[in-house]
């Protein structure tokens, strides 16, 4: 259980108190609401390029990391389709300077050309290293687009194509800035050895002078359902074929979410999984295979993903994926795999809360889904679920009309 509490500043920031005196440390987590989902489609992977911006100073702090290292601070962001979350540790006797450096760049950014220029090289360096220089890495470049038609969901957090990037002007960036880095589109949590008086002395001090924003308004367009099977091809110079499969399946906020969860653990997830057991170690078919699901905000997708060996071809994989498939729909579960996959889920939840920092994380995360007191309800909504759940929900998401495939094949001499 994580305790907390919390208020809200008048200029809309949440602020949420997790007190763990066992360290002399705190965590400083700020999550704001804007993702790869909130871009235009025609200027993708800004926010993905504000995580990086964000580092390049803001309007009266130049150099954001030389200030916290002399403190022994440490920080680092991500950001995903759904949010871009930005997070400090450092010894919380120096608390005052992660809220001095976070609201100094939530009140603006420098917008120095210079710096912008700097972040958009770096943004372009990854995106050709990471995506289309790297064995497999524009898959997902063409797995979103072809199993999300409608929803922003169908770019990546790098964007849609370089070029969106390599054309991004200061106006775009101001306006991008100022519709989304607001305090009312803002969860702030701060966590470990403070105490809810000072968090509240400190948060009004930085954050309260900063004036809140228009209110973020989406009107995401919401994927229809797929009813047919899609599949995509293609070859290119890498070492062995990749199969790709993807299902569409319930947000993150879902009442079948954790259901659906376990089911790819059963399936996919270590090498006791259904996958690995039959079509790695039994059959040979696969070099590695596994399942998981995205877990985002809006619905997700169930993936399944694995290399071939040598010899086998792409297509008698897939069969194979789908004969286990239907095996597994028409069996009885026994209680003994549930139970086991169920364990393995809630210890992986209880060792990552044992880190102050993922306990931050997760309190921001929860307030974002709705409120902060889902964090603590995740075991149990885990300990729920039944083999009939299981059954009932591989039945609904693993059918041939609602997949998205993507034969990776090698090119051959």
């Amino acid at each position: 259980m994580i305790s907390y509490e919390r208020f809200t500043l008048s200029n809309g920031l949440k602020v949420i108190v997790h007190e763990d005196h066992s360290a002399p440390i705190a965590a400083v987590n700020l999550l704001y609401q804007v993702g790869a989902r909130d871009e235009n489609e025609e200027k993708t992977g800004f926010a993905h390029l504000f995580e990086h911006l964000m580092f390049g100073g803001s309007r009266h702090v130049p150099e954001y990391d030389e200030p916290l290292q002399k403190v022994g601070g440490d920080n680092n962001a991500f950001t995903s389709n759904d949010i871009t979350n930005y997070y400090i540790t450092l010894p919380s006797a120096n608390l005052e300077t992660a809220f001095w450096l976070e609201s100094d760049r939530m009140l603006s950014l420098s917008f120095d050309p210079k710096v912008l220029e700097v972040q958009r090289s770096v943004v372009i360096e990854e995106f050709k290293q990471r995506y289309l220089n790297q064995p497999y890495g524009d898959a997902w470049l063409k797995l979103r687009p072809l199993a999300y038609q409608k929803h922003p969901y169908r770019w990546a957090t790098i964007g849609k194509d370089i070029s969106h990037i390599e054309k991004a002007t200061m106006e775009d960036v101001k306006d991008f800035f100022f519709r989304y880095y607001l305090p009312n589109n803002a969860i702030l949590v701060v966590a470990g050895d403070v105490t809810l008086e000072s968090v509240k002395t400190l948060a009004e001090k930085w954050f309260g002078p900063i004036p809140a924003g228009l209110p973020v308004e989406r009107d995401l367009t919401v994927e229809p359902e797929q009813k047919e099977y899609r599949l995509l091809e293609m070859e290119e110079n890498v070492p062995v074929d990749a199969l790709y499969m993807v299902f569409h399946m319930p947000s993150r906020i879902d009442e079948a979410y954790h259901t659906t969860d376990l089911l790819s653990d059963i399936l996919g997830r270590g090498k006791s999984s259904r996958l690995y057991n039959e079509l790695l170690e039994k059959q040979r078919i696969f070099n590695s295979i596994s399942a998981h699901v995205t877990g985002s905000l809006d619905p997700g997708l169930f993936v399944i993903e694995g290399k071939l060996n040598s010899g086998r071809s792409i297509e008698e994989g897939e069969e194979a994926i789908w004969k286990l498939i239907e095996n597994f729909k028409s069996e009885e579960l026994a209680e003994s795999e549930i139970e086991k996959v169920k364990n393995k889920a809630e210890s992986t939840l209880v060792f990552s809360e044992m880190e102050l920092l993922n306990r931050a994380m997760g309190l921001a995360y929860a307030e974002m889904m709705g409120n902060a007191s889902l964090v603590n309800e995740e075991v149990d909504k885990i300990r729920r679920v039944t083999a009939a759940d299981i059954s009932d929900q591989a039945k609904k998401i693993l059918r041939k009309e609602n997949a998205s495939v993507l034969r990776y094949k090698s090119k051959r001499d």
